[in-house]
């Protein structure tokens, strides 16, 4: 998907405040797109948005908790405005490591952040953005899982559910908009 994303793409990059976001953010910036930088450490969103401007670029930076349903419409909201239409792309980044537990002992709480993140900030994505993508007939959508969606490593069975069911509903979603204008890919890096 990487080599057919316009150089003038409107993107969303949830998690965009370090690693693999921010290198999302900086790289669309540079082929010329205007970037909402989103991160729930609006400092860590704000210093990706202030590189890219920096670097002659357009950003902004937006809070946003991909785990709430109402924070991701607010983003969903702030890049409308912004933008002055719907994205072009959006990259549902956004996630967080548990590991070094069996199964059994992970705790609730536990479970509830890591799937609050890894799978409904997916999800919240993909609910407020895949209509606007639809309606406008065009764009992508960028879910981006880990090889331990298809590994099962021992000691990360949190981790590797949310990412199994990400390129679950990433396949799902790409089969469901076929013909539509909107491309779908799942990223699963090591």
């Amino acid at each position: 998907m990487a080599d057919r994303i316009s150089h003038n793409a409107d993107a969303v990059v949830t998690g965009a405040g370090s690693g693999l976001g921010r290198a999302f953010a900086l790289e669309l910036a540079q082929r010329g797109g205007r970037v909402v930088c989103s991160d729930i450490n609006r400092k860590a969103a704000q210093a990706t948005a202030t590189a890219i401007v920096e670097a002659g670029g357009q950003a902004i930076a937006v809070a946003c908790d991909v785990a709430k349903l109402e924070q991701v419409e607010a983003l969903s909201a702030k890049a409308g405005d912004w933008f002055g239409n719907a994205p072009s792309l959006v990259i549902n980044n956004a996630g967080v490591g548990l590991g070094g537990k069996r199964v059994e002992d992970i705790s609730m709480a536990d479970w509830q952040w890591i799937m609050g993140i890894n799978l409904w900030g997916v999800i919240h994505g993909c609910h407020v953005f895949v209509p606007q993508l639809r309606a406008a007939g065009r764009g992508g959508v960028l879910n981006v899982a880990s090889a331990a969606s298809f590994g099962a490593a021992p000691m990360m069975g949190a981790y590797n559910a949310t990412k199994s069911a990400v390129v679950s509903i990433s396949e799902t979603l790409h089969a469901e908009l076929a013909g539509s204008g909107v491309r779908v890919a799942v990223l699963c890096p090591t």
